[in-house]
């Protein structure tokens, strides 16, 4: 997004091609998650909370925004702690909050998690569909019709997780990779240093955004991410599933987790015909490749994930262009 914002695809030549990946956490998440919160949500007991631009995601046959206008209990938070006290101000209804998001957000949902096991309220639950990046990218430089020279990570995930995890991909299929901050020079320095190395045959992981990213990350936030939750297999929208690439909650804060404590009937899941967000997260396929793109999917209808978020491709080709 911020590459479109600043139309930095103007400035760089013909032969270097920016692709746009599976950054955005809500596109990636994958149509069962969002069936399954809405089941959760027809429950008369529950109030599900989430951030906002899980609303307007279309699942299968609905989504969290229409449910809301159905009369069903759905609210917008802007913190984990603001999901917490919703369930403390409501002890007779249990409150679901949606942990969806990359290595950013998994440690606010860590922390309300650990405040809720220590004060005891016991009517605060999570549906977990965290992920994690590295990953990911390795399931990316396997994908045969894909041909990445060079990663740009992202800067806010690396200040959680460090430059440490992108190493194997650097070392074991010769892609360097540089951590970039979001601003115009940010991004633009990272880009020349990848072209350096791609240059010079090196294969490393540098960091240009050492203002906010350190080699080991933050050690506290992982720290809390390794006490809640340990790490597996997870689906990802376009991916498939990618072993060891999300976070599981542990037993011991297994009573906080509303899949283990909360089983609800959830409808067979199906995609948006002509749909190809899929395609478009694993950087084979562009948003104007899509037929519904710009026609029948636009930000306030949207039928593709990668629609609905301010991080989504196709929501950045059509607010900023082609450029």
């Amino acid at each position: 997004m911020a590459i479109f914002r600043y139309g930095l695809r103007t400035l760089l030549p013909p032969n270097i091609r920016l692709l746009s990946g599976p950054g955005c956490p809500v596109c990636v998440t994958p149509n069962r998650y969002i069936d399954q919160a809405i089941a959760y949500v027809r429950e008369s007991h529950v109030i599900l909370t989430t951030f906002g631009d899980m609303m307007k995601v279309p699942g299968s046959s609905s989504s969290l925004d229409k449910e809301r206008a159905g009369g069903h209990d759905v609210r917008v938070v802007y913190s984990t702690l603001q999901a917490l006290k919703i369930a403390v101000d409501n002890p007779g209804r249990r409150v679901i909050f949606l942990g969806v998001g990359f290595e950013t957000t998994s440690p606010t949902v860590a922390a309300s998690m650990v405040k809720a096991e220590k004060e005891g309220i016991d009517n605060y639950l999570v549906l977990c569909a965290h992920k994690l990046i590295p990953p990911a990218m390795e399931a990316l430089v396997s994908t045969p019709e894909l041909k990445v020279d060079g990663f740009l990570c992202p800067g806010h995930v690396s200040t959680i997780i460090g430059s440490e995890p992108y190493k194997p991909i650097a070392g074991n299929y010769h892609i360097p990779c540089v951590i970039a901050g979001f601003e115009p020079l940010d991004i633009l320095q990272a880009v020349y240093m990848l072209i350096s190395q791609v240059e010079k045959g090196k294969a490393e992981v540098e960091i240009q955004y050492r203002r906010s990213v350190r080699e080991e990350g933050n050690p506290r936030a992982l720290s809390l991410l390794g006490e809640v939750f340990e790490v597996g297999d997870t689906s990802w929208r376009g991916l498939g599933t990618i072993p060891n690439s999300g976070f599981k909650i542990r037993k011991a804060y297994g009573r906080l987790d509303a899949e283990r404590n909360m089983k609800v009937e959830v409808e067979k899941t199906k995609e948006t015909p002509g749909c190809i967000c899929g395609d478009i997260l694993r950087g084979v396929k562009m948003p104007q490749d899509c037929r519904l793109f710009k026609r029948t999917c636009r930000p306030e209808n949207p039928l593709g994930a990668c629609m609905v978020s301010s991080e989504g491709t196709c929501a950045a080709y059509y607010k900023y262009g082609e450029i």
